[in-house]
């Protein structure tokens, strides 16, 4: 496995994967060094990564290879589904996992999601629309939403 570590708008990201595809994009919560020389098998994660904090990319089309359960797979595919700029709540997701009894289970695979926005568990969110739970911290949740709504919000001055 392959790792480095790149600088993003909302911290320090380590990116892990080899040639059968990325298996982990977290965000750090300590300062740790951007990678200097970038393994090649990383490279177009880093760049699509980029476009989209530059807000020049809506999808990721990379080879993925999660580590999880069958279950936390199913979900972690159907959050693929989300669009970008769109939300939805973790018993809708429930529901159209067909089993609405399992939101917890839901909400705790997706709390396992090991590919930072990449797989958007940061589109999840309480029924009544609140931001509840983000690994990455409500703060990051609440950026990331933001950067991807169609509403932004302009200056006055």
């Amino acid at each position: 496995m392959s790792t480095c570590t790149i600088e993003t708008p909302l911290g320090i990201a380590k990116i892990v994967g080899d040639s059968n595809g990325i298996s982990s994009v977290s965000i750090l919560n300590s300062n740790e060094d951007v990678s200097i020389i970038i393994p090649e098998e990383l490279q177009d994660c880093i760049y699509q990564l980029r476009d989209y904090f530059k807000g020049e990319r809506e999808n990721f089309s990379l080879k993925l290879n999660p580590q999880g359960t069958e279950f936390q797979k199913k979900v972690w595919r159907k959050l693929q589904t989300i669009h970008f700029g769109k939300t939805i709540s973790y018993l809708e997701l429930s529901k159209q996992l067909g089993d609405v009894k399992a939101i917890r289970a839901v909400a705790n695979a997706n709390g396992k999601n090991p590919l930072w926005i990449i797989i958007p568990c940061h589109r999840v969110i309480g029924s009544n629309g609140s931001l509840t739970g983000y690994a990455g911290g409500l703060h990051r949740k609440q950026w990331l939403l933001e950067h991807e709504s169609p509403y932004k919000q302009q200056s006055l001055f």
